[in-house]
């Protein structure tokens, strides 16, 4: 409990110092610079790297968007509920639903316009500050990991369930960045946003866990 309480702590003072850096325009020159780098010096429209990796990056930022969100979202829902789990799909639809509304919130709040500086390799149309996919990505996998986890018999295969959940968010927020249409704080600003919301909802599934035992 105190670890779980002390990480929430710590998200949230990351993500505070990077709204106040973005804020006062001392991240451009980062932002910019990992920008470009990933980019062909002669034509900034051209990313680096073969054309299978823009195709996989491509791939890989559709499972943090909306449609596969929603769809992942609604699967485990009818599971827990055929299983008899209502409390749990309560807390996943709460996780997912309350994350949702708080990137809205956010978004407009900070109203960040888009990277100008490199073409948009996939079609974009809110704000950028903080990035939709990286926090909702971090939410949604890290959520469903870990109560995939919690299934699991052995250290090793929850170890491995959560990993995979960690990986999926941690690709999908470099993909962002490697299309061009977030700047890289945004992104970061999403992982330390969203793992803060997905572990106070783990703290409230153990508080309930509790008081039903």
């Amino acid at each position: 409990m105190l670890a779980l309480l002390l990480l929430v702590a710590g998200s949230l003072l990351a993500f505070a110092e990077l709204a106040g850096e973005v804020a006062e325009g001392d991240t451009r020159a980062f932002d910019e610079g990992l920008l470009l780098a990933l980019r062909d010096p002669a034509d900034t429209a051209e990313p680096i790297g073969p054309a299978w990796v823009e195709a996989a990056f491509r791939d890989i930022t559709a499972l943090g968007g909306r449609s596969v969100l929603t769809a992942v979202t609604l699967a485990a829902l009818g599971y827990l509920l055929l299983a008899g789990r209502r409390t749990t799909a309560a807390l996943v639809a709460f996780a997912v639903l309350g994350g949702t509304l708080l990137s809205t919130l956010l978004k407009a709040g900070f109203a960040r316009p888009r990277p100008d500086l490199v073409a948009h390799l996939v079609e974009v149309s809110s704000q950028s500050f903080p990035s939709g996919h990286a926090m909702m990505s971090t939410v949604t996998w890290l959520t469903l990991g870990t109560l995939l986890a919690t299934a699991q018999p052995t250290r090793r295969l929850k170890a491995y369930v959560l990993g995979t959940g960690i990986a999926i968010a941690l690709l999908v927020g470099v993909s962002r960045v490697y299309l061009g249409v977030h700047w890289p704080t945004d992104v970061l600003a999403g992982w330390c946003i969203g793992t803060a919301w997905a572990l106070v909802c783990w703290l409230i599934a153990g508080w309930l866990r509790r008081k039903a035992a």
